[in-house]
């Protein structure tokens, strides 16, 4: 009788490690899904392994899914698939010297585009010709002329 209760308290006290050693189809969806939404279709490039139907999309998300299965961690799968497909297979990338570029390039790009556009209206404005006393005058003769509404002048 004694053997008994120590078998089932022992069981008793195994029973949570059980129920959560194994989750359920449902959670294990959620979670596949979820990592999956993190990570970026390699083929496709634009789009997440959620949303992609290439066919490395999806072996990669039944292999996401085998793993899980097998007890490894969200984190244990995104790094195994950083060291086997790079940063690149992230949609948020961490920032360190090697993807600074990724970071920071679109704003160098606008940067760079500004400056060369106030450069070159810079330059631009100062191309105009400056006008001596004399064309001056015959410039304004020439406007007062046509704006008199019985015509031009003669000398």
């Amino acid at each position: 009788m004694r053997s008994l209760r120590s078998a089932l308290a022992l069981w008793l006290c195994c029973l949570p490690m059980l129920a959560a050693a194994a989750p359920t189809d449902a959670e294990l969806d959620a979670r596949v899904h979820a990592l999956s939404n993190e990570l970026r279709c390699l083929v496709c490039q634009n789009q997440t392994l959620a949303d992609s139907n290439a066919d490395l999309a999806v072996d990669l998300r039944r292999q996401i899914r085998e793993q899980l299965r097998g007890g490894a961690s969200d984190q244990a799968v995104r790094d195994y698939l950083v060291q086997r497909y790079g940063d690149f297979v992230l949609y948020k990338p961490p920032l360190r010297p090697l993807t600074w570029l990724l970071w920071f390039g679109p704003l160098l790009l606008v940067a760079g585009v500004a400056w060369a556009i106030v450069r070159a209206r810079a330059r631009h404005r100062g191309t105009g010709a400056a006008l001596d006393d004399r064309a001056r005058r015959d410039l304004e003769t020439l406007l007062n002329n046509d704006a008199d509404p019985a015509g031009p002048r003669q000398p």
